[in-house]
């Protein structure tokens, strides 16, 4: 599956690779880990750092999948509001879920400080505006249930709004604690702190099947058989092993880097992150080196764009957002690109054991929080393959919607 086309920024600020290598393989893995990109990778953190001998596979390159078209805004709101989503799944369950993706925000920066290079993790806060009318109220809801419920959020009214930046939108919600981040530079930090550790990584790569044997799972990859006691999936959007559909709708969407923007910090209060509440929504960041990295325009086609013209096309579209909101600033698109992205119907995650195997789990962070939640994932997995409570695993089980709608739990079997 084709993840994203057109000209991509982050492989561009990584100064030198650090290569995978690895040849020999242990004769048995405590948990095998398929799919070397954000959640995979911060698996294998989570994971080894609870002691567990680890592998991680990866057909390609760690972190050039999805990672290389990922924006890297790093929040705990969700693209469902929480008063929403609290109609959806009940007060506490959402409350809950709101507050592990506080935490998640904060160990991804535990994590980023742990590497030996920068991966531009910074605390930003967040800026969501309305655009329209209508949407104020929700907006003004949001705020009063996240105040309530103990998260840092201001409601900002047009005067507000006028006071603080060149724009002028209806209203706004202004949360804190979140954060930008480099994925890219991060997943490539992750390797070398996973060598260090001892973990098994294998680049190029690929899973072929899978066979359940009485003591032990069995892959055959092409580079040979590997045993272990757990596997992972952790692959993103692609079609995960083992499961036919999980209750997922794949989309594509567009986004660009801008070429650094004289005048940035002045025009862009405190550099926030900037999204909307139309749908689908508009965004926006910056990046150290002070360009603006937008993205939007989401589209109902499961693929990657191939057309040069129409990955060209949305990003002018996308630069004349920008201009419309920074009209001072002088904007040149450097990057352009359009990639796959996928969104469960319930807008949370699927993590958990596999239904019909105790053995196989997946982690499948889909929707806009995607490293986010990876990383909580992450500390969910860890638990149930130690065999600890964790109370969150049953709002997040894989099976919770209808057997109809997730697809088949047939594992894969040799050759297929």
């Amino acid at each position: 599956m084709e993840l994203h086309n057109g000209r991509l920024f982050w492989g561009t600020t990584q100064d030198r690779e650090f290569p995978v290598a690895r040849k020999e393989k242990s004769g048995y893995y405590d948990v095998i880990i398929v799919g070397g990109g954000m959640s995979g990778a911060l698996c294998a953190y989570t994971l080894s750092a609870a002691g567990m001998r680890i592998a991680v596979l990866d057909k390609g390159v760690m972190g050039a999948g999805s990672t290389l078209a990922n924006t890297g805004l790093i929040q705990f709101s969700n693209d469902i509001m929480l008063h929403k989503l609290m109609e959806q799944i009940g007060e506490e369950r959402a409350v809950r879920f709101y507050k592990l993706c506080v935490q998640a925000v904060d160990h991804l920066e535990e994590a980023a400080y742990r590497l030996e290079q920068s991966s531009d993790f910074i605390r930003r806060s967040s800026l969501y505006y309305a655009s329209g009318e209508a949407d104020a109220p929700l907006l003004r809801k949001e705020y009063e249930t996240l105040v309530r419920h103990g998260f840092q959020a201001e409601y900002w009214t047009r005067n507000s709004l006028m006071d603080k930046l060149p724009f002028v939108k209806p209203a706004a919600l202004v949360t804190r604690g979140d954060a930008e981040l480099n994925p890219y530079r991060f997943i490539r930090g992750l390797v070398r702190l996973l060598n260090r550790r001892g973990v098994h990584l294998f680049e190029q790569a690929e899973v072929t099947g899978l066979q359940d044997r009485a003591t032990h799972l069995e892959l055959q990859t092409s580079i040979g058989k590997l045993r272990g006691a757990h596997v992972v999936f952790t692959t993103g959007y692609s079609n995960p092993p083992g499961l036919r559909e999980a209750g997922v709708e794949l989309n594509r969407s567009y986004a660009i880097a801008t070429r650094p923007v004289e005048g940035l910090s002045k025009a862009w209060k405190d550099r926030m992150l900037i999204w909307e509440t139309r749908r689908p929504y508009f965004y926006m960041r910056t990046t150290t080196d002070d360009r603006i990295i937008a993205g939007g325009l989401d589209e109902d086609k499961p693929d990657a764009p191939h057309d040069p013209r129409l990955i060209e096309d949305r990003a002018q579209r996308l630069k004349e957002e920008v201009e419309s909101l920074f009209p001072m600033l002088t904007i040149t698109v450097d990057f352009a690109w359009g990639a796959v992205f996928g969104e469960s119907r319930d807008n949370l995650p699927f993590i958990g054991r596999h239904p019909a195997r105790d053995r196989v789990y997946y982690l499948l962070g889909y929707g806009g929080n995607g490293t986010v939640y990876s990383m909580l994932g992450s500390e969910v997995l860890r638990d149930l393959i130690l065999g600890r409570p964790n109370r969150d695993a049953e709002m997040l089980r894989l099976d919770r919607m209808a057997p109809d709608s997730f697809g088949s739990y047939r594992l894969f079997s040799s050759g297929h």
